[in-house]
């Protein structure tokens, strides 16, 4: 493995953490989010390329964009999670590791949000962790990447 950088993507919606819905999100902003991966990236010699868009094909682009240059996605796909095949679609294509993230516990929320298409192609899932789920997603996708197993 050549490259040291990881694609963190974050869907819809994600640009309005810190005050959108923060009793569920909390407070801290996406800034903060891209501040957590590129630090936890940067303590294991990797670096960060971070996109968010509410646009899925910006999205669709980023990922097909990272075959080229990058060792593994993060992706909290947001509201995409429960809706997108072609995000899944996109993910299974480039055939890179996956880390998918949720701020909050999907699993105990609204019925709709239980089903995720990025799931089953996922190696790593971090659900309900807030913001510093982020950083263990980062870590555990970075066990899978260079074969490195803590514990």
């Amino acid at each position: 493995m050549t490259e040291r950088r990881l694609l963190l993507v974050n869907g819809p919606n994600l640009n309005l953490l810190g005050t959108r819905e923060p009793e569920i999100y909390g407070s801290q902003t996406l800034a903060d989010v891209e501040q957590v991966v590129a630090d936890a990236a940067a303590a294991r010699g990797f670096e960060v390329r971070a996109v968010q868009s509410n646009h899925e094909g910006v999205l669709l682009d980023a990922i097909h964009a990272a075959r080229l240059d990058c060792a593994g996605i993060v992706i909290n796909p947001g509201g995409l999670t429960h809706t997108s095949v072609v995000l899944r679609d996109a993910l299974a294509g480039v055939d890179l590791p996956v880390a998918e993230v949720h701020i909050s516990d999907v699993r105990q929320r609204e019925e709709f949000r239980h089903h995720s298409y990025v799931a089953d192609i996922a190696s790593v899932h971090v659900v309900g962790e807030g913001v510093p789920g982020y950083a263990t997603a980062v870590r555990l996708l970075l066990d899978v990447i260079t074969g490195r197993a803590e514990g």
